[in-house]
């Protein structure tokens, strides 16, 4: 049976990891009476805790002892407590699970393979242009177990989800599931691409046709999936003209849906550059509309709306250079559409922890698009052999992101964009993609500070 909230008082919880996730599940635990162990196989640095949080840091419990199992997001489903909890008959339950069964407000639900921050972001800020009280929350950095309980129904909760966090649903069923697209991608963790896409597609399992499942017309293995949903499909595509839906014709954004016919602004007057930001803002008035936000409010957040941190973020312009910040492009697919974003030339910082991706769609892209390639991270030598294959020729290994930095700005001539899209995890250099952009914002600042010193010489 599943979890009720009456049923956490005096149960024995235990914690799967420490991060941001584990955190506000343990705080959510407390806020109703359950006795709670946090574990982290780390020895990581924790903020205060009441005494009645037991940590076991460095190690893993047994689960036996427990009534509850809660897994942080990173957590894989192969770590010996969640075995012993199989075993024993306990629940297993995710963060994202956990915190939904405490949600009075509707979710509007996004996930995909690349695109679902800024998607997410997006779509919040239309809601709070229609002038509902938002929340965003989720994989975007603010777990939804710290925000919860105090949305009221009244409200909305635009949230990001990623596959990981799909794996230990059970009860989630958002009013709205959008998802965006799929491509391979931690194959490192569900072992092949249709254990992925039934981990994604677990975003709208639950759904009855009171609720709407918002699909990519334009790929194939996400418009197959409407046959699998009870919800009502409402597809977006870039490229056809639907019957209903939302789609693109003589560059403007148009819509027809139960009863809601017009436009909603031109694709030319979008804030976002690129085609993947064209798509993401077709998902984006696509969960809006099936919430009934008027469409002249949708045109003028798309107008308006300049995009989020750690995605093709405009960091500073040095001599006529500009640093772009997309350390969010955590896989090869991602790091493609950052570089179809430009038509100048590039200098690509990439590189870092593989996440089983295959990078020779990539290097292809990169022989196109860039002018100098340098590398860092435990991926740098499978990039660097597979950019040479591709014909890519000026390619530089650096120590590490500042010196990648540095050696980017020796290759860059006015006009061209240093572009930081690594493709790859953060997680042999960095604890997060948001330090790993935040390092590459600094290195940044530095050659600033640099310039300003040369010119007061």
């Amino acid at each position: 049976m599943a979890l009720k909230k009456v049923e956490l008082r005096g149960k024995k919880v235990l914690v799967i990891g420490a991060g941001k996730s584990g955190i506000a599940a343990t705080r959510l635990l407390l806020r109703h009476g359950a006795e709670v162990v946090l574990a982290d196989s780390q020895k990581v640095d924790l903020p205060p805790f009441p005494d009645k949080v037991r940590l076991v840091l460095g190690e893993y419990p047994s689960a036996k002892e427990f009534d509850l199992l809660v897994l942080s997001p990173g957590v894989p489903l192969t770590v010996p407590p969640v075995r012993e909890a199989k075993e024993a008959g306990i629940e297993i339950v995710g963060e994202l699970e956990l915190a939904f069964r405490f949600a009075r407000a509707p979710v509007v639900a996004v996930t995909g393979t690349n695109g679902k921050t800024t998607t997410t972001a997006l779509t919040g800020a239309i809601f709070q242009a229609a002038g509902l009280r938002t929340w965003v929350a989720g994989n975007i950095g603010l777990p939804l177990s710290e925000v919860v309980e105090e949305a009221r129904p009244e409200d909305i909760l635009v949230v990001e989800v990623s596959s990981f966090q799909l794996e230990t649903t059970s009860t989630f069923k958002p009013v709205v599931a959008v998802i965006l697209n799929l491509t391979p991608d931690h194959l490192d963790r569900h072992g092949d691409f249709n254990s992925y896409r039934q981990a994604k597609a677990r975003i709208f399992a639950r759904q009855t046709d009171k609720e709407v499942t918002v699909l990519n017309y334009d790929d194939p293995e996400v418009r197959n999936m409407a046959a699998d949903s009870c919800g009502r499909v409402l597809f977006f595509s870039r490229r056809h003209k639907l019957a209903t839906g939302v789609w693109v014709a003589k560059g403007e954004i148009l819509v027809k849906w139960e009863g809601v016919e017009g436009k909603v602004t031109e694709v030319a007057s979008l804030a976002l550059p690129g085609a993947h930001n064209l798509e993401n803002a077709l998902a984006a008035t696509a969960a809006a509309v099936a919430q009934n936000v008027p469409l002249e409010v949708i045109g003028r957040v798309l107008r308006e709306f300049k995009g989020v941190a750690h995605r093709l973020e405009l960091v500073a312009e040095i001599n006529g250079v500009k640093y772009v910040n997309d350390s969010k492009g955590t896989n090869p697919e991602a790091t493609i559409k950052a570089l179809e974003a430009y038509d100048c030339p590039i200098v690509l910082i990439a590189g870092g922890r593989n996440k089983g991706s295959d990078f020779r769609l990539l290097a292809s892209k990169m022989k196109e698009k860039v002018k100098a390639l340098v590398l860092i991270g435990e991926s740098a030598p499978l990039l660097a052999a597979q950019a040479k294959a591709a014909g890519v020729s000026d390619i530089v290994l650096a120590r590490d992101l500042p010196d990648a930095v540095r050696r980017a700005r020796e290759k860059a001539r006015p006009g061209d964009v240093v572009l930081l899209s690594p493709a790859c995890a953060s997680w042999d250099m960095f604890r997060n993609y948001e330090e790993r952009g935040e390092c590459f914002r600094q290195a940044v600042k530095e050659l600033i500070q640099e310039e300003a010193r040369t010119e007061r010489r």
